[in-house]
């Protein structure tokens, strides 16, 4: 959280929006919301704001359209969540704002966030659809007339083909995770539902990258967007040791289980490129004791949300992942990430690393390279992201040193 705000804005010809670029947060007392959300944060203990949620609260508030630019674990959901809340009227059994998340972790991350926030104001109902779930459930609970609904879209897509939910009269709309939704092809279902909202008043995109598609899909739908791009200080920088260790593809688990034993990591993510690799890492330190589980796409839900629930409780040591199947788990004392492959994208190495050093902890994360390709895909990573990845090895002691860089 942070003290003082530094905001420079600017006309944007294009659009005739406003630009803002946002360093600091503010208090929530100074952002005229209601009791009842004041209530819901200072249950939490928040008092400051992020920044994505200074630049963002206001303008939704005043039905303006939105795109905001925010690493992950900035407080998006809350920006975007408090005003759709705020705008609810609950003598209403419409559907009043639609919140499209890319995959069902994150899904049910928002919508376990936005029960928090709403938990004081009567009234108030929420359903959450995705797949994966029986469709018959969401049916009854759609049967309630919810007035938020959050979704992936094709999720809400079979809905609105059932007939099970109308969300032509949804006043908001907010796509987060823009950038990985639109990567992962779901562009047509997200037009084909913007569409239908005929009476939406405004449009947040919520997003770690503008990418080509979240500006064409600006452009369409939004009008006079203010933009928000939040750049942290270098007192607010996660405090994020980075190290790369070059080793056989047959020495990556035992390297994970000394880093372990030596640092004595409570909690720890490990992400892998390929649904194959996350179940053999996991097979693999399971075999020497270590407490590990493991999520990607074709785990059934349920054993899914059990796992998450276990690593989100502290309960669970080593969760490994892809990197599709981690968006959602938002963890804020992550210890150590471990990059078992080197990530395919700049902006994955991005998102990774950023499970860990937050809220002004220290975090370490350790990205293991096997071959020359893979190092110059790091190299190209670590001068594209401004980041500082340190080449170590063990020593004789099974200790890490530094190592030559190459």
């Amino acid at each position: 959280m942070a003290e003082k705000c530094e905001i420079s804005v600017k006309k944007r010809t294009e659009y005739e929006g406003i630009i803002m670029e946002i360093t600091q947060g503010t208090r929530f007392d100074t952002l005229g919301l209601s009791p009842e959300i004041m209530r819901a944060l200072e249950k939490k203990g928040y008092a400051l704001s992020t920044p994505i949620q200074a630049g963002c609260i206001p303008p939704m508030l005043d039905w303006q359209d939105v795109t905001a630019k925010a690493p992950t674990g900035t407080g998006k959901t809350f920006a975007f969540g408090i005003p759709i809340i705020e705008h609810v009227d609950t003598d209403s059994d419409q559907v009043q704002a639609v919140i499209l998340a890319p995959t069902r972790e994150l899904a049910m991350q928002i919508t376990a966030e936005m029960r928090e926030l709403a938990q004081f104001k009567p009234g108030i109902r929420l359903v959450c659809l995705y797949g994966g779930q029986p469709i018959g459930k969401q049916i009854d609970a759609l049967k309630k007339r919810p007035q938020i609904v959050i979704a992936t879209p094709g999720r809400l897509g079979d809905h609105l083909k059932r007939r099970t939910v109308r969300i032509d009269q949804a006043q908001t709309a907010v796509l987060d995770e823009a950038d990985r939704m639109l990567d992962m092809g779901f562009i047509h279902d997200v037009t084909k539902l913007l569409d239908q909202m005929k009476n939406r008043k405004n449009l947040g995109l919520f997003s770690a990258t503008i990418s080509r598609e979240v500006m064409d899909i600006a452009w369409v739908y939004q009008r006079d967007a203010v933009e928000i791009t939040v750049q942290a200080d270098e007192e607010n920088k996660p405090d994020i040791l980075q190290y790369r260790l070059e080793l056989t593809m047959n020495e990556k688990v035992d390297a994970v289980e000394r880093i372990l034993n030596l640092e004595q990591f409570d909690r720890v993510m490990i992400f892998c490129n390929t649904k194959g690799n996350t179940e053999r890492v996991t097979k693999l330190l399971q075999m020497r004791g270590v407490d590990a589980q493991c999520i990607h796409g074709d785990i059934p839900q349920e054993k899914r949300e059990k796992v998450m629930a276990r690593f989100r409780r502290g309960e669970l040591r080593v969760f490994v992942a892809t990197d599709v199947a981690a968006r959602g788990i938002d963890v804020d004392d992550v210890d150590a990430v471990f990059n078992y492959d080197v990530p395919d994208e700049n902006e994955y190495y991005v998102h990774r690393i950023g499970r860990t050093g937050r809220a002004k902890r220290h975090g370490v994360a350790y990205t293991f390279v096997t071959d020359y390709p893979g190092l110059v895909r790091l190299n190209d990573i670590a001068k594209h992201t401004r980041n500082q990845i340190q080449p170590v090895k063990f020593d004789e002691n099974g200790r890490l040193v530094p190592a030559e860089a190459r």
